[in-house]
């Protein structure tokens, strides 16, 4: 487990250094098949030289001493060269593969072989000549499957990161869901467990402690309902975020500090909509997560908590905003993710659900706007669902 760990950790790495010795091997090849091209280019020019220089050599066997040289050259360049006559009976060859030269048994199925990859070059009065390909292509061949192989190597081990990494964010926010869970389910029973002993002190306001613990018992069944949504199909019907909007507020004012350090909100929406399609359970679970991300913001500070919603063409918004002191600069960028938070002993698992619940589920956008005088999140939803 241990060393799965360890892996995961540096996988990244992995593939970085994958990348890198596939870059290195590229250079390499690229500055290796121009050094022969060069080497060629000099050495072709050479021969040429020397075959210009033998036509104006007026001495007496000139021509053939420089065509013998041409010859030994040629071998030397280590290209396989098998002549054959028009019966195809060997004349000569050079760089053949095995010591035994045109002697040995397996000759005409070595110059099949070649001209598999070359087709045979005629020379009238001579015969054919039969050519294999130089010897630097077989380098080439195999540096082209290292690199192949190196390159599927980087991608199966950079799919292997994502994936690992997608895993590691679920297992991140199945464990923050859970502590939400916990955390929700908290309150409400503890509030009840303090109704329940005053009932045991016999306390005489009995129809007071009953409506609080129907509000206590209403509070478990909202939370059951949307733990329930988990995994499932969301439900499409009409929402009218005005009224959602309303009643999360109706949850938080009577919760809310109004002495030392108060925080106040209030609800700007229209009266006649707007309305979308979608999960009214989900929406108010987002709803709740964003203005509580405000009152954390405004804790031990006071302030003022806004909810606007409006409608402009066929997209609805439903934004939160506060006076606090903005989203630290340093986690921007990973706001929305499982887990990140600022706040001391938090989960972080608010503003992930919400983008979860306003991008996955129903298909909107959310959007931070940020600045020292506070932070305004803004969900956008399509009217049409």
């Amino acid at each position: 487990m241990d060393a799965l760990k360890r892996l995961r950790r540096f996988a990244p790495q992995t593939v970085l250094g994958l990348v890198i010795v596939l870059g290195v091997l590229s250079l390499w090849q690229a500055w290796d098949i121009a050094s022969h091209l060069r080497e060629e280019a000099r050495e072709t020019s050479r021969i040429y030289g020397r075959i210009v220089g033998s036509l104006s050599d007026p001495t007496p066997g000139a021509d053939t001493e420089v065509l013998l040289d041409l010859v030994e050259e040629i071998r030397n360049r280590g290209v396989p060269l098998v002549v054959t006559d028009s019966a195809g009976a060997v004349t000569a060859a050079a760089n053949l593969p095995f010591p035994e030269g045109t002697a040995h048994p397996r000759l005409e199925e070595y110059i099949a072989s070649l001209d598999r990859v070359n087709p045979p070059i005629r020379i009238p009065g001579v015969g054919y000549i039969h050519y294999g390909p130089l010897p630097i292509a077989g380098r080439i061949k195999w540096i082209g499957i290292l690199q192949l192989g190196l390159l599927l190597t980087a991608v199966a081990v950079g799919i292997w990161a994502y994936r690992t990494a997608v895993r590691r964010d679920r297992e991140r926010l199945w464990v923050a869901m859970a502590r939400e869970s916990a955390h929700q389910m908290g309150t409400p029973l503890m509030s009840a467990a303090a109704w329940i002993e005053r009932l045991a002190d016999g306390a005489s306001d009995r129809a007071e402690i009953a409506r609080r613990l129907r509000q206590d018992l209403d509070r478990l069944e909202r939370v059951a309902q949307r733990f329930e949504r988990i995994g499932r199909p969301a439900a499409r019907e009409k929402v009218a975020l005005g009224v959602v909007a309303e009643k999360i507020a109706a949850y938080f004012r009577p919760r809310l500090p109004r002495h030392a350090n108060p925080i106040t909100l209030t609800v700007h929406a229209p009266v006649s909509g707007p309305s979308i399609t979608g999960d009214p359970v989900l929406l108010e679970w987002a709803l709740e997560a964003l203005v509580r991300n405000s009152v954390d913001a405004l804790s031990g500070r006071g302030g003022h908590i806004e909810i606007t919603v409006a409608a402009q063409g066929k997209t609805a918004s439903l934004a939160v905003s506060d006076d606090g002191p903005g989203v630290p600069a340093e986690v921007l960028g990973t706001l929305f993710e499982p887990g990140v938070t600022t706040k001391t002993g938090g989960w972080g698992i608010g503003l992930a659900l919400v983008r979860r619940i306003v991008e996955d589920v129903h298909g909107g956008r959310l959007e931070l706007r940020n600045s020292a005088r506070g932070a305004t999140f803004v969900a956008h939803l399509p009217i049409g669902g």
